[in-house]
């Protein structure tokens, strides 16, 4: 049983969650039990709920009640999966007191000392942990890339796809520097999205708004371009063959945007703060050439090859 550690809010934004339900198809298809452990964030839990996943939910500014002791007992887990990007050592410690493997996906957190296992896909300084595994080729995408892949020649339809929260309401600034190019485009929205009366007044006739579609993949296949932001989207958005403008919503996807847009298929824009009209060139973009490099860089075996080491890591504990 592997529990899966995640953190989602309109702040944190949906990416953690939305990663930690493509590692729970995945762990499902191997015939592997998994949990899903997550703040209270009724967003994400009421989606857990539909989906009929099983999950717990957990307040990690609680350090002392080891509660994390508790889970681990309940399911009988043997491997704990963190995904939160920042945790704390305490919680780290309760796991390893309790002998079970610890794993870490992209984690800058003091935690991250304490991890038997890290996979390191999007994180480049400061790597820590007994064993490291480092690239995209450890880069959890979502599985159903694999049906919507496909070569774009032109460039006719845009789309704006900016997180499950677009916390600091980029996606305004973005139809609004599109109006002034005089450039239409197609819009989707998160679960968390917080600035539908902003979006609303801004956007006019060439902009349609759909909120939280149900599967952006397949969504994905319907565009030439798109803007999104330099988390997980962008990646998946590549992987599909559909070539990004890429925006920083937060500082550490900086180098994320930079990281991707070396294979070709994404241009960088700049962090949120600074984007301009001039950032968001659409003109130089040759489509074609693009999502031939987003096609050739990224695979769909990152889960895959995680769950591999998780495996080896066993079978090593239990020789």
């Amino acid at each position: 049983m592997i529990v899966i550690s995640i953190e989602c809010s309109h702040k944190r934004g949906m990416g953690h969650f939305y990663r930690a339900m493509n590692i729970l198809q995945y762990l499902r298809e191997r015939g592997e039990g998994a949990v899903i452990v997550l703040n209270d964030d009724q967003t994400a839990i009421q989606i857990l709920k539909n989906a009929s996943v099983p999950f717990e939910i957990a307040d990690y500014s609680d350090i002392t009640t080891n509660w994390e002791k508790n889970i681990i007992h309940k399911y009988k887990a043997d491997v704990w999966l963190l995904d939160r990007f920042e945790t704390g050592a305490e919680l780290a410690r309760h796991v390893k007191n309790e002998g079970a493997i610890l794993a870490a996906i992209d984690d800058c957190g003091e935690g991250a000392d304490y991890v038997d296992l890290h996979f390191c896909a999007m994180l480049f300084h400061n790597l820590r942990g007994k064993l490291i595994y480092s690239g995209k080729e450890f880069m959890v995408l979502n599985p159903e890339i694999a049906r919507y892949r496909r070569q774009r020649t032109v460039l006719n339809k845009i789309l704006v796809t900016l997180g499950g929260s677009d916390t600091y309401g980029v996606t305004v600034k973005v139809v609004k520097i599109l109006k002034e190019k005089g450039l239409k485009a197609d819009i989707v929205t998160g679960p968390n999205f917080q600035h539908n009366a902003a979006l609303n007044q801004e956007a006019g006739e060439g902009f349609k708004v759909y909120a939280s579609v149900p599967s952006l993949i397949e969504t994905f296949f319907e565009y030439d371009l798109a803007i999104t932001g330099g988390g997980v989207t962008c990646f998946e958005a590549n992987a599909s063959g559909l070539p990004c403008i890429i925006i920083a919503n937060e500082i550490h996807e900086i180098e994320n945007a930079q990281y991707i847009a070396g294979y070709g298929g994404s241009k960088f824009a700049g962090y949120y703060k600074d984007i301009s009209k001039d950032s968001l060139d659409i003109r130089n973009i040759n489509v074609e050439r693009m999502s031939a490099a987003a096609l050739s860089a990224f695979t769909l075996d990152g889960m895959k090859n995680i769950y591999y080491v998780i495996e080896g890591c066993r079978k090593h504990y239990a020789g």
